[in-house]
Parts: structure tokens; C-alpha cells; sequence
């Protein structure tokens, strides 16, 4: 088949007049673009003969740009990728021969991602690529019609220039000051210029400033913009430097440096004053930017000048306010001095406030006995006179320091005479203090823990140093105290305040310290006595067995091991040696009972001699104690 092929060729070519098309012409499958028609004989121009690859790199020499994109991945070109496993190769996209008017850009205008592209559209250009009318609409609203997409300028200016209300004053970058969102919204950084935005300033509209469009040497100066606020507040007269008083912040209030600009230094309730509290507002000035009255005169230093109408006095006391009065506090009493009048005040007088005794504005005919202003603090209602000062100072109402409690018949000693007890702790009725019984019971019935028992005169067991230290004497009773006795607290002895039922033998508080625990019986003064408590005058010579030699030195309870029964002193003892002794025979009986024929009480390994002189005790004797 190739072979009938070439010959058909072959006869073709013979068979054709001179200047005949090509070979190339014969297979051209179709015409070409109009944009490729001068090459369109030239087939070496895209092609190369059986090798496909070169062609993209044959495109690439006429589509430089393209090109470039694809090598630095930029533009439409450079973003796109092959399909998995395919090399990136124009004719994928574009296709030439199939005529003179054929579209070979696969681009369909109403589907294409402008993300793809170095100028993704965002804010309000997103809306031109939306909807079914993108193609007719939207795209040749950037891109003209007869010139590649690529061509497009990106500059906001190429396509804003109609909007530019600053007529290129600015220059082109619109994107310095505008964002896509909104052409209004505006960015622009006012602190790169020679005017920052600062407080009130920042939130401002820029044609608040800039007026008709023009930003180029708009006026620095607060007056040039606030001229209209200087006509309604100061009229002009404080000239035009309003940043001397004024500042972004608030228009009001200002920060006028009083006490360098004038001569009257603004301190203490005079620094809260509003301006126009002194020097009122314009004429004709109404609004909240009605300030200084500038057109009038100056208001005088003096404090009449401005406090005329808080004279209390009525002039009645001088036009010299400072003389009492401070700029601290109008009605705090401050520079007078009382001491120059024929009352000083003192104590708690220094503390007090004027019109507290002065009551009339003129402040004269004032009392200067005390009853004249304290008639109403006189609780004792004119029943100890109106002298006050007899008993009470200035330093303070409720005590009465000055009173002298020795000129009655009660001077006050010791506790009585502390400094922190008050008059109304004995004399309860403060209206009357005379007639007040001067008996201890009558005022310390309720600290009586005896509740009567013991009579009602307090002072025969105790005095004013002291509540709880008794003097009494214990000897009027039946129980004198002696020895270690002298120095026991009386609650020791006397468990309850009633004291008589205190118990009079020892074992009546000594019960827990009895340590045989009964075995001599209760009546401990038969061997001990209130001296001390160790063992005393028990003599136990007063039985029938003495106590010598060892047994000396021995503890009651060694031998006395039994209760003694009901009655007795001690339990009766059997006074054998053996009945004491009969773990410690070591001869196990063998010589009988009778020890002593060879031991003696003075030492129980000492032995008498053998042949020595001893009688035999009877075995049948039993010395006991009695």
C-alpha cells in the first residue's frame, strides 16, 4: 500500500506544471490560523520530521513569553500541570489546520479559574468572573478585544484611571491607599507623611481634610480645618495656635498651662474648674462649643471676684476670702487663726466645723461657755451645774478627766482609778450622779461567785488591787492554814464558791495522792503533816516491832502490803523474819524458820558467829503491830 502510495505521489508531482505546491503543501491536513499563515508553506518553521518532541521547543521560539512563564512557573502557563504520566506538550491544548478563522485557544470564558493566573481576582473583582454573563460581561471589562489575555495591564490605574478623583495628583499606585473590597475603603498610612493621625484624627474621613480630592500640600495647621470652631468659641482673639490649649485627644477640655501663662496659678479646686466657670462663655455663643467669653474683660485674682455669690457673710466679714478659707476645699475651715480671738480652740474644738457653734453667717455674739453650745449633749440635764469644764476637758466629751474623785467620799484607788473605767461603770443613771452607794456589794453583786454565803462585805477577803487576789484570813476559821497549806490557791481546797462544805480531814482532797491506796487507812496525819508530804512522825517504836538496821531505810509499803481494815491504821503483820523473807532463803527451810539465829537486820549476808550467845525466839510468838 505505501508503494501504490509513492507511485500516485510520484505521477502526481511529474504530472504537475512548474510552480506547482510542494510536497508539503500535497499533505498539509488544513489551512492555518491567520496568525501562522506566513509560515503556513514553511512547515520546518513547527515541525520536524518524524520527531514530535521538538515542536514545543519549535513554539517556544516564536512564544517567547510563554516560554519564560513555563520555565519560572509563572503566568497561566507556568501554573499549569501535565495529566499523571504525560509530558507537558502545547499541541494538548492547541491544535492548528483547521482554517484561516479557527480558534485554537481551548479557553472556555464562562469556567475559567482566574487563580490560575498571576492576578487572582479578589474583593470586587471577583464579581466580574460570576454568572452566566462572565464572557460577554465580565472579561472585556479588562481585556480588550483583539489583544491576548496575557496583555492585560495589571496596573489599577489601566482600568481606574476614569475613577482617579485626584486627576494623577497621587500618582498610578492606587494600591497604596486602595484595597479590592471596597474603592472607598482606603489604607494609606498617614503616619509616612508629615502629619500623623492621632487621637480624633485617626477615625476621621479624608475628605474631612482634603477637600475636592486635593492631598498635596493640604495645611498642617489646626486652624486652617478648625477655623469655624475658633468663630463660635474664642471669636478669633486667642490667635491661631490652637495646639497650645487643645489636642487630638478631645476637643475639650484644654490643656491651657495655667500657672505658666498667666499670673494666678490654678491649685486645688481652682485645677477641676472649667474655663468658663471663671471666665463665662462668648457673647452670642450657644452650643456645647460655647467656651471662653475672650471678649470681655479679664477676671480679677481676687476670690470675690468669682466667689461673691458664696459669701455666707454677706461682705459682713471682709471681701478677703483667703483669710479663712483655702483653695482646697470652699467649706473646710483652713488659713484662720482662732488663737487670735478670745476663745482658742483645743482638742477635739480644732476638729470642729464652723457653723457647729457658729450658727448666726456673722459669726459674732458666739457663746464661749461651754453649756452655751453642749445644753443638748448635758445628759446629767443641769443637775451638776453648767459648768462643764469641771469635769470634762476638750480633748474629749465622754471622759472627765479633770474630775477630782478625792473631794467625795469614794476616792478612787488602784482598779478603781484605771484609766479605761468609765463614770457609767458604777454610776449607771448619768443624769444623776449623787447618792451612788459606796458599798462593794452594790456595784459587784453580780461578781459575786459566793452568791451571798459569805455576807455582803466584799473588802473583809478582798481589795482594789485586784479582783481575784483575797486577803483573807484564814485563821477565824477552824482550819488554819500551816506549812506547804499557806501557799494553795483556794480553789484547790474550796471546789465550789461555796466554801463552807470544804472537807477539814486530809483524805478529803489528798484522796488521789494517797499512794498505798487505803492500806494505812484515811487518817494521813498520823504519819504525815502539812510541811511536806513524805513520811513524818509516825514512830514506829509505838509498836512491837521497832524498826532497825535495814529495816530502818524501808518504804511503809514493803512490808505493809494488805488494806488496812476498817478502823485500823495498818493491817496486822505476823513479825516473823520467814514471813517477810521467804523468797530469799536460800537453804529452802532446811534450818527452820527462825533466821535470826543467824542473820541479823543489819545486813542480810553478815552471820553471827557460831557459839555465839542468841536465845532462841519462841516459834510460836507473833509480834504484830498493834
Amino acid at each position: 500500500m505505501v508503494l501504490a502510495l509513492t507511485v500516485v505521489l510520484a505521477s502526481a508531482f511529474a504530472a504537475a506544471p512548474a510552480g506547482a505546491q510542494s510536497l508539503e503543501s500535497v499533505l498539509r491536513p488544513g489551512d492555518v490560523i491567520a496568525g501562522h499563515a506566513k509560515w503556513e508553506d514553511d512547515c520546518a518553521q513547527c515541525h520536524v520530521r518524524f520527531d514530535r518532541a521538538a515542536q514545543d521547543r519549535l513554539c517556544m521560539s516564536c512564544h517567547k513569553d510563554v516560554g519564560q512563564d513555563m520555565r519560572e512557573r509563572t503566568g497561566f502557563h507556568g501554573r499549569m500541570r501535565a495529566a499523571p504520566g504525560q509530558a507537558q506538550a502545547c499541541r494538548s491544548c492547541h491544535t492548528d489546520h483547521r482554517g484561516r478563522n479557527a480558534r485554537i485557544v481551548n479557553l472556555d470564558q464562562a469556567t475559567f479559574d482566574h487563580a490560575a493566573t498571576d492576578w487572582p481576582l479578589r474583593g470586587k473583582h471577583a464579581d466580574l468572573a460570576k454568572g452566566p454573563q462572565t464572557a460577554k460581561v465580565g472579561c472585556v471589562s479588562c481585556h480588550q478585544p483583539g489583544r491576548r489575555y496575557r496583555e492585560a495591564p495589571h496596573e489599577c490605574n489601566a482600568c481606574h484611571r476614569k475613577d482617579d478623583v485626584h486627576k494623577g495628583g497621587l500618582g498610578p499606585k492606587c494600591a497604596d491607599c486602595h484595597g479590592e473590597q471596597t474603592w472607598k475603603d482606603v489604607k494609606f498610612d498617614h503616619g509616612t507623611t508629615r502629619f500623623a493621625l492621632t487621637g480624633k484624627h485617626a477615625p476621621a474621613r479624608c475628605d474631612s481634610c482634603h477637600r475636592e480630592g486635593k492631598y498635596k500640600d493640604t495645611p498642617r495647621a489646626c486652624v486652617a480645618c478648625h477655623r469655624d470652631d475658633d468663630r463660635r468659641s474664642h471669636r478669633g482673639q486667642l490667635g491661631e495656635r490652637c495646639e497650645s490649649c487643645h489636642d487630638t485627644r478631645a476637643w475639650r477640655p484644654a490643656n491651657f498651662n495655667h500657672d505658666t501663662a498667666t499670673r494666678f496659678a490654678l491649685r486645688g479646686k481652682h485645677r477641676a474648674a472649667r474655663c468658663a466657670d471663671c471666665h463665662g462663655t462668648a457673647p452670642g455663643a450657644s452650643g456645647p462649643n460655647a467656651a471662653l467669653g475672650v471678649g470681655r474683660d479679664k477676671p480679677g485674682s481676687a476670690c470675690i471676684d468669682c466667689h461673691r455669690k458664696d459669701d455666707k457673710h454677706e461682705g459682713r466679714l471682709g471681701s478677703d476670702c483667703a483669710s479663712c478659707h483655702t483653695e482646697a476645699n470652699w467649706k473646710e475651715r483652713g488659713r484662720f487663726d482662732h488663737d487670735r480671738t478670745a476663745f482658742t480652740l483645743r482638742g477635739k474644738h480644732r476638729d470642729a466645723r464652723c457653723e457647729s457653734c457658729h450658727k448666726n453667717a456673722d459669726h459674732k455674739q458666739t457663746p464661749k461657755d461651754c453649756i452655751g453650745c453642749h445644753r443638748a449633749d448635758d445628759r446629767h440635764q443641769g443637775t451638776l451645774g453648767t459648768d462643764c469644764a469641771a469635769c470634762h476637758g476638750e480633748r474629749e466629751w465622754k471622759s472627765a478627766p479633770k474630775f477630782d474623785h478625792a473631794k467625795t467620799r469614794f476616792p478612787l484607788r488602784l482598779a478603781h482609778a484605771a484609766p479605761g473605767l468609765a463614770c457609767k461603770s458604777c454610776h449607771a443613771d448619768a443624769k444623776q450622779f449623787r447618792g451612788t452607794a459606796l458599798d462593794c456589794h452594790s456595784c459587784h453583786k453580780k461578781n459575786d461567785k459566793h452568791e451571798g454565803q459569805l455576807g455582803t462585805r466584799c473588802e473583809s477577803c478582798h481589795d482594789e488591787r485586784s479582783w481575784k487576789v483575797a486577803a483573807f484570813d484564814h485563821t477565824r476559821t477552824r482550819f488554819v492554814l500551816v506549812g506547804r497549806h499557806v501557799q494553795v490557791a483556794c480553789k484547790d481546797c474550796h471546789a465550789t464558791p461555796r466554801y463552807r462544805d470544804a472537807p477539814r480531814e486530809c483524805f478529803g482532797c489528798h484522796r488521789k495522792d494517797d499512794r498505798h491506796e487505803a492500806r494505812f487507812g484515811t487518817d494521813c496525819a498520823s504519819c504525815h503533816n502539812a510541811r511536806h508530804w513524805g513520811l513524818g512522825s509516825f514512830d514506829h517504836r509505838r509498836t512491837k516491832f521497832a524498826l532497825d538496821g535495814s529495816h530502818a531505810s524501808l518504804a511503809c509499803e514493803r512490808c505493809h502490803t494488805e488494806p488496812a481494815p476498817k478502823g485500823r491504821a495498818a493491817a496486822a503483820l505476823v513479825t516473823t523474819c520467814i514471813s517477810c523473807h521467804r523468797r530469799d532463803d536460800v537453804h529452802d527451810g532446811a534450818f527452820g524458820g527462825s533466821c535470826e539465829q543467824c542473820h541479823t537486820a543489819v545486813r542480810w549476808k553478815q552471820v553471827r558467829p557460831r557459839g555465839s550467845r542468841f536465845g532462841a525466839p519462841d516459834p510460836s510468838s507473833d509480834r504484830s503491830r498493834p
